[in-house]
């Protein structure tokens, strides 16, 4: 794959400054999602106690619920950090930039996922296990371009 060249987006400052409160909007409703699952959570936990003798079929529930909490408290933990990194890429001037193409990440694309750090064809590639983790020189590679090597 012969490397690209990056572009800079075409995004205007305005459109910059529309996805940055996107993204900051998106960050605060997931902290307080989360806050708000830790909260019931542990209120469960602690009102359970209570309630003894517990029918274990009981236990069983309450055991998937916590379990199912935890894992999309864990879904959502990983959404703040990919959008801490897209608040940290504007700030660096790379936002909007595919991070496997070095072209301009469609406005519609950031729009439906603000945080987005590849455009649909990397992500689809990724996603496929195609899209191998950057190497030494910063440099994203596909599968297909290592065996090359």
């Amino acid at each position: 794959m012969e490397k690209k060249k990056e572009n800079k987006p075409k995004l205007s400052s305005a459109e910059i400054k529309k996805f940055r409160a996107m993204l900051i909007e998106k960050r605060n409703e997931i902290l307080g999602s989360v806050t708000s699952m830790e909260t019931e959570t542990l209120r469960r936990e602690r009102s359970d106690l209570s309630n003894l003798p517990i029918h274990m079929a009981d236990m069983g529930s309450d055991s998937y619920e916590i379990e199912n909490t935890i894992g999309l408290m864990s879904s959502e933990r990983k959404i703040l950090v990919a959008i801490n990194e897209a608040l940290d890429r504007i700030e660096n001037g790379t936002y909007g930039i595919c991070e496997g193409e070095g072209e301009a990440i469609p406005k519609a694309r950031l729009e439906a996922i603000p945080w987005a750090r590849y455009c649909v064809n990397c992500a689809t590639l990724l996603e496929k296990g195609l899209l191998a983790a950057k190497d030494e020189e910063d440099e994203i590679l596909l599968d297909d371009d290592r065996e090359e090597q």
